[in-house]
């Protein structure tokens, strides 16, 4: 069985079109790798699939009509597939769990971590992955600190009067690189790769700014006295405590305002709305609409996880050479491929690079670079 027979077995699952037995083949090949933080063992793989395999032939023997040999061979396939660390993916991703796949020896890639560079208002800069933890600088009246948990916290002292001179503090994350800050009125906020954030180390008394480049999720602390905003290339959000996330990146051509809970008034291009949960704001063109989605979607970076929802081959290599600090060349005609499923970022490139394949892409690494092929 080849990898076009098994992609259209996928295909039928996806569509809810496979048979019952085909059904029950592919979710209990799949639904036997739930761990999204570490690799399986070599001898732990292979007695999982004998099992694996052996739980759909006692299953297919239970039904009145018998083995049914065809649906057998296939199972056999795809676990052939697995014991080579080509996890196919495009699966029901709402019901799916996450894939590590098996170290490969050949050129690699290592996944991002936790890893930034904070910029004080005199210039002074510290690398935050580095610190330890404790007291790091201090700004005014407000102390910066770096937490067991390892994240930045601002922790700034009650000030009785308004202030009048605001200090701006800098946090930017390399290619390869996400942090998470905690400002000084308790919001917190987790910063994607390749991404700066400029705020305030002590807000005034009438509104909380901070401006964004690239993306971040942001659990916004409540204050109706002081109104939060984001500002990211033309676009302002507004909010008073809610849960959202900025996808702002230059190179992805559009500005997606996502939320998560409570309500945003987004303003661009001389246009204000506001979205409810569950909602995204598109702003592209210099025009602003709103669209449905799955918020899930939107935050997988946060949670650890690549999201392909429908991505040509473009948008997905954008991801992959933010979160792995690589260049993305093509050879050749550019593949017209979409990509829709889910799979942890703690894997190296090749593990993501290699499932592709099942779509017909090819690919190399060289040093700092992927290079796609048709």
């Amino acid at each position: 069985m080849d990898p076009d027979e098994i992609e259209a077995l996928i295909d039928r699952y996806n569509t809810g079109k496979a048979s019952p037995e085909e059904v029950d083949m592919v979710e209990s090949w799949y639904l036997k790798y739930q761990s999204s933080e570490k690799n399986i063992p070599a001898d732990v793989l292979e007695n999982d699939q004998k099992e694996s395999l052996n739980q759909i032939i006692r299953h297919i023997k239970t039904k009145p009509s018998g083995i049914n040999w065809q649906y057998l061979s296939i199972a056999a396939s795809l676990l052939i597939l697995l014991s080579a660390g080509l996890f196919f993916y495009f699966i029901k991703k709402q019901t799916m769990p996450p894939l590590v796949v098996k170290n490969i020896s050949k050129p690699d890639l290592v996944p991002g971590s936790n890893k930034a560079l904070l910029t004080l208002s005199n210039g002074q800069s510290i690398i935050l992955n580095g610190a330890k933890n404790g007291t790091l600088a201090t700004q005014g009246n407000t102390a910066i600190n770096k937490l067991s948990s390892g994240a930045i916290s601002y922790a700034a002292a009650p000030q009785p009067f308004a202030v009048e001179t605001e200090i701006y503090n800098t946090a930017s994350t390399p290619r390869g690189g996400q942090f998470q800050f905690i400002l000084s009125d308790g919001t917190k906020v987790w910063l994607n790769s390749a991404s700066s954030i400029k705020f305030p180390v002590a807000f005034g008394s009438s509104e909380r700014k901070v401006e964004l480049t690239g993306e971040a999720y942001f659990e916004v602390a409540h204050d109706a006295k002081k109104p939060f905003k984001v500002v990211s290339n033309q676009q302002q959000v507004e909010v008073l405590g809610t849960h959202f996330n900025i996808n702002a990146y230059d190179d992805e051509g559009v500005i997606n305002t996502t939320l998560l809970e409570g309500s945003v008034k987004v303003t661009a291009a001389n246009t204000a709305i506001t979205i409810l949960p569950g909602q995204q704001a598109q702003f592209k063109d210099g025009k602003i609409k709103v669209a449905t989605v799955n918020v899930d979607d939107a935050v997988a970076w946060k949670n650890g996880l690549f999201n392909f929802n429908d991505n040509s081959i473009q948008e997905v290599m954008r991801q992959l050479s933010r979160w792995y600090d690589v260049d993305i060349k093509y050879e050749g005609k550019l593949p017209s491929r979409h990509f829709s499923g889910e799979i942890s970022r703690n894997v190296n490139a090749s593990q993501i690079l290699d499932i592709l394949t099942f779509k017909k892409i090819h690919y190399r690494i060289e040093e700092k670079s992927i290079i796609i092929m048709p």
